[in-house]
């Protein structure tokens, strides 16, 4: 049933992400998917930071508001660029609609309004480890679907990270689960959300390219969140709100979400999802340090060890024992 589901009557190539890379060689694409990860990590780990303070001044539902109104403007106008006249071809298969409405209901509207309410309750740094649970879901859906074959190195790897951010959340959570408080709880759900999107838009982005699949899934998760959202917008006392946290808006909505996910959703139709996902725990110490600089979070040696194990598990699951297999061997389901 799944691998039924996977194959698409009407593969349809995205031209924005992919006319160059096809043309690149095998150990060129390598590369620079694994690069675009890196960076992608970067700006998410240092997002945290800048979601925390610009909640602070705007609030949950604004920010959400303008969020949404702004990312599927910028998607279909971009898709639009695109295809130049020929958005005919990017449009959805009838048969693929139900998966872009799930992808946007979970992947939007239900992942980012739980991951954002979940920040304004807790820290940039612990929202940051505990969203870095998500790995361990997502390869757990993906050997219950047999989506994709994992290797032991992964799963090692794996594991050694999230032990790694088990001892980052050693001294918070002594006290028992209950004192990690409610925002750390609300995240732990949303990275389960993400990991579920991660595996079911992973066909879509194959057929349809990361900017259609963006564009599209925000076609259906906006919409709710925009309608729930606007009467805290229209509400909100705004015109106090300064600069910069207007600034860090357009940051977290345009770099963070927008080309963030664009290039997230490229770099998982390139490296595969099991091989990208335990790239996710390198945003705990990129937000470690994003929130020590500009927050004033501080960090035991508790913390740097954990940072030290998180990152050596990291590097052992991209990098460490055998090469992966080819693509077409990797991922037999997308063909």
């Amino acid at each position: 049933m799944l691998r039924a589901s996977m194959a698409s009557p009407h593969p349809v190539s995205s031209p924005a992400l992919s006319l160059s890379a096809a043309r690149w060689s095998p150990a060129r694409r390598a590369r620079v998917s694994l690069a675009a990860a890196i960076v992608v990590m970067g700006v998410w780990g240092a997002n945290f930071a800048v979601t925390k303070y610009v909640l602070e001044h705007i609030g949950v539902a604004p920010f959400l508001f303008v969020r949404f109104l702004a990312m599927p403007v910028l998607g279909f106008a971009l898709l639009a660029l695109a295809y130049r006249g020929r958005l005919r071809d990017a449009l959805p298969a009838r048969g693929d609609l139900p998966r872009f409405a799930a992808c946007g209901l979970l992947g939007h509207t239900l992942h980012v309004g739980i991951v954002t309410w979940g920040i304004s309750l807790s820290t940039a740094f612990s929202s940051a480890l505990v969203l870095t649970s998500g790995p361990l879901f997502t390869l757990l859906i993906l050997a219950m679907l047999g989506a994709e074959r994992l290797h032991r190195r992964q799963l090692i790897g794996t594991w050694v990270a999230f032990l790694g951010i088990v001892l980052f959340l050693s001294d918070k959570f002594i006290g028992g689960l209950a004192s990690a408080g409610a925002g750390d709880l609300v995240l732990l759900g949303a990275a389960s959300l993400f990991s579920l999107y991660t595996v079911i838009s992973r066909p879509l982005a194959d057929r349809y390219g990361p900017l259609a699949l963006l564009a599209w899934t925000l076609a259906f998760g906006a919409p709710p969140t925009v309608l729930a959202t606007l009467p805290a917008f229209l509400a909100a006392p705004l015109a106090g709100v300064p600069a910069l946290a207007w600034a860090g808006l357009v940051w977290a909505t345009v770099v963070s979400a927008f080309l963030g996910w664009l290039v997230w959703a490229w770099v998982n139709t390139e490296r595969g999802v099991a091989r990208s996902a335990p790239l996710m725990y390198l945003m705990p110490p990129i937000a470690g340090v994003v929130a020590w600089l500009t927050l004033g979070e501080l960090f035991t040696w508790l913390k740097l060890a954990g940072a030290g194990v998180t990152m050596g598990g990291v590097a052992w699951a991209q990098f460490g024992g055998a090469h992966p297999p080819p693509p077409a061997a990797a991922q037999p389901d997308s063909a």
